[in-house]
């Protein structure tokens, strides 16, 4: 079982509507998102059996969220619920990147605390974890100390997606980034997140110091640009599909998702499996991320595939 923790939100999406003089004017309609429960729906989707663990509200959004992750066959029992409101992320369009506006004053996912959270079975082969639910407090310290509790026991699987606009101290986060890089196993960034942590570092540099640290896999993401994949024996990189995009919304975290479903397919999803990965078995993680994603941003809101939709990108 893989584990995904943290924030489980609605992305406000803006949508056209006509208005009385037949001018279009802009509604907003809530669909299920955040960047970690948009990886747990993936993996759900793709066949893996996963876990959501993160605060979730009891309003109506909550069971909005609740829905969405038991129809794609999310167990999320791991989760607490309560009486406080759900995130909102209002969402901004340009040229089909998306930008981000966040509500998440006392919510259910920003008030999770470690002592919220409900026995873990001893079987799990992977936790994944990052984004906005380790800017926050009380939630950030609650996920930093349970995946550094397991860091001996199971994959650690990290994904940073850094959203600015978040966050309120940035020394403080960039320490939490760090202690957390310096315990994952695999490491997703994208080239925008790598930029804010790094700004001169180019990627092969930052995967190699990853790597000296104790990673197995750093994986740098680049859009349209395709995605390199650094293993202690290998690098490869791959270019995205070239499918018709519609929105970028959840494209990086279907990516993870992909990554993840093809090393736990290929029984490799353990600390000694990872770092013996070859070249082939590498290839065949990433080329499966790149479809699973280019899926995604042929979608409006983030639509990760089910299996079979996968046929329809070559």
């Amino acid at each position: 079982m893989i584990i995904c923790c943290g924030e489980a939100l609605i992305d406000m999406l803006p949508i056209e509507v006509p208005s009385q003089k037949e001018q279009k004017k802009t509604a907003y309609q809530p669909v299920s998102g955040g960047a970690i429960f948009n990886t747990a729906i993936a993996l759900g989707r793709l066949g893996v059996k996963t876990g959501f663990c993160g605060g979730i509200s009891t309003d109506l959004f909550g069971e909005q969220l609740c829905q969405s992750l038991t129809e794609s066959n999310v167990d999320y029992s791991y989760s607490h619920r309560q009486a406080s409101p759900t995130t909102l992320s209002f969402v901004k369009f340009t040229d089909g990147q998306a930008s981000y506006a966040f509500y998440d004053e006392n919510t259910a996912g920003k008030l999770f605390q470690r002592h919220n959270i409900k026995e873990i079975p001893t079987d799990i082969e992977a936790f994944h974890f990052g984004a906005i639910s380790l800017i926050q407090e009380p939630c950030g310290t609650a996920f930093e100390d349970l995946v550094t509790s397991a860091k001996e026991n199971c994959v650690l699987s990290f994904d940073p997606n850094i959203r600015t606009s978040f966050i309120t101290d940035p020394d403080g986060y960039r320490q939490r980034i760090n202690r957390l890089l310096s315990i994952s196993d695999i490491i997703k960034v994208s080239d925008e997140d790598l930029s804010w942590l790094s700004p001169d570092t180019k990627p092969e540099d930052f995967a190699q110091h990853q790597l000296e640290q104790g990673a197995s896999v750093v994986l740098v993401t680049e859009g349209s640009q395709g995605a390199t994949a650094f293993g202690k024996h290998a690098t490869l990189k791959l270019r995205s599909k070239k499918v018709e995009v519609k929105d970028t919304i959840g494209a990086g975290d279907s990516f993870n998702a992909g990554f993840l479903s093809s090393l736990s397919e290929q029984g490799l999803l353990s600390k000694s499996c990872l770092r013996d990965l070859t070249e082939q078995q590498l290839s065949l993680a990433l080329d499966k991320a790149n479809r699973v994603a280019a899926f995604t941003v042929t979608q409006s809101g983030a639509v990760p595939p089910w299996t079979e939709d996968l046929a329809s990108i070559e």
